[in-house]
């Protein structure tokens, strides 16, 4: 402690060691830990990495607070971040290590299938979904409040063992900017923590083209029936 009854400073290098060191030491005690790696000063690159990183800077619930997690996931103190249906954890050192579990409602039923019905038709394959090669409307479709496939505040529910009161600590934060990073590498896992089958939309896409083709071949045959000459069709 200081003689002002603060923390005594420590500088961004000493910490970054320390998160590393901490990170040495539990992988040689066999623990399984999956670290932020973030390069450049971007915290996300694509196109979904990108979209998490601004909705959740959208929401004027989150913004004073959430930035305070930006320093700590780049610079290497989220040393574990892992994603499942409906929950990620975390593990981030702190003035000690702190765990982090953010628990993420899933997309219920009606909205699952409204935005499945939507997708499907725009989109060719599942390297195009993961890629965000899709319409502008789409991607403003997933990221409508409320009725897209990007969770708002509400559907949020956090917790961390450090003695802050606040729901969105900074260590908190840094594991919310820290899934932006890991769907950079990953983006179907951004479908998985919604409880989303990403081949839902891929199968709607077939399905609305059979049908598509179905109809048009309905559509020429009847013109070419009625177009014809009958006489050459029944031979009087």
């Amino acid at each position: 402690m200081s003689w002002y009854g603060y923390g005594e400073y420590v500088p961004v290098a000493k910490k970054r060691e320390k998160a590393a060191k901490q990170l040495e030491k539990m992988r040689k005690k066999g623990a399984d830990l999956s670290p932020v790696v973030i390069e450049g000063r971007k915290i996300a690159k694509t196109w979904w990495g990108d979209a998490w990183c601004k909705n959740l800077e959208s929401y004027a619930d989150f913004r004073n607070r959430i930035e305070r997690g930006s320093a700590y996931v780049k610079n290497g103190f989220v040393i574990d971040l892992k994603i499942y249906e409906g929950l990620v954890t975390g593990k981030v050192v702190g003035t000690t290590l702190y765990t982090v579990n953010i628990k993420f409602d899933l997309l219920n039923a009606n909205l699952k299938k409204k935005i499945t019905e939507m997708v499907g038709r725009r989109i060719d394959s599942v390297s195009d979904l993961i890629d965000g090669k899709f319409p502008k409307e789409l991607g403003e479709l997933f990221l409508t409040q409320q009725k897209g496939l990007f969770p708002s505040p509400r559907e949020i529910h956090m917790d961390c063992s450090c003695p802050d009161w606040a729901d969105m600590c900074k260590h908190v934060a840094a594991v919310l900017y820290g899934i932006g990073a890991r769907l950079d590498q990953d983006p179907l896992l951004f479908f998985k923590l919604r409880g989303v089958d990403a081949n839902a939309f891929i199968k709607a896409s077939i399905d609305e083209k059979i049908s598509s083709l179905m109809k048009n071949a309905e559509k020429t045959t009847k013109r070419v029936i009625k177009n014809a000459d009958l006489s050459e069709i029944f031979g009087v």
